[in-house]
């Protein structure tokens, strides 16, 4: 969809694309109120729209929509942008449109995140986007919760809070052949083969106990009763379940 040529009526393929110097007399302009040199120098820019929504490609967003965003975003650097910075536009407008951009992202996500984790996040994204730009070193999360008086773990939280889910199908490598995804790389303690096999072992050796036994151990240990309650639902003492239950376990070692 981010490919196709017409992107909200707009025919990418016919673009203009401005130089520095005609995009600084535009501004110029701009300043003086010229309606006309404004929507010049922002169609003029739309490729630079283009090249930031081809980042979110693999998200299956309307490309539409991301446009249309991303204009907004570019509206909002363009009211923003000093000449005296001696900055290029594009350097400025950039961040300012994948800002835009992963704001809409967030808002319409599925999971659902507090207006005031949200809040947080966002603030704290401002802080550490000042901080780079002014040290151009990436400051850690203890350096942004101070500067925003805030405990190091509710900032961490926001952050988490706001991370786009991504999917377990998601390649990340692909070298010409079969592709590597985000599961291959995800470990599981629960389901290592080891478990797989000693719950085979224990099923197996199970099967080698009286009924009896197997009553026992399941009520036991599945069902998590006392020796106590096995004995008088069964109808026998605590002390005959407590020595049928050591020979079942007894048996039950020698086939594992």
């Amino acid at each position: 969809m981010i490919n196709k040529v017409e992107i909200c009526g707009v025919n990418t393929a016919k673009l203009p694309v401005l130089k520095e110097a005609e995009m600084t007399k535009l501004i110029l302009e701009m300043k003086d109120g010229n309606i006309e040199s404004r929507e010049k120098f922002i169609r003029g820019n739309l490729r630079l729209v283009l090249s930031v929504i081809q980042r979110f490609n693999n998200r299956g967003e309307n490309a539409d929509d991301l446009f249309q965003v991303g204009c907004i975003g570019l509206i909002k650097a363009l009211d923003n942008f000093d000449l005296s910075q001696n900055v290029k536009f594009s350097t400025y407008a950039v961040p300012m449109i994948i800002g835009e951009i992963r704001r809409y992202l967030r808002d319409n996500n599925s999971i659902r995140v507090s207006r005031s984790l949200r809040d947080i996040a966002y603030r704290a994204l401002q802080v550490r986007d000042r901080l780079l730009s002014e040290t151009n070193e990436e400051p850690t999360v203890s350096v942004i919760a101070k500067e925003l008086d805030l405990p190091r773990e509710e900032v961490t939280y926001a952050l988490d809070a706001i991370q786009d889910p991504v999917s377990l199908f998601e390649p990340i490598y692909n070298d010409g052949g079969d592709a590597i995804f985000v599961m291959d790389q995800i470990s599981d303690n629960k389901n290592l083969d080891d478990s797989w096999l000693e719950n085979i072992s224990l099923k197996e050796a199970m099967k080698k106990l009286t009924d009896r036994e197997k009553m026992i151990l399941n009520m036991r240990f599945f069902d998590g009763r006392t020796q106590m309650e096995v004995a008088d639902e069964i109808g026998i003492s605590q002390a005959q379940v407590s020595r049928l239950e050591k020979t079942a376990l007894k048996h039950m070692k020698k086939h594992i």
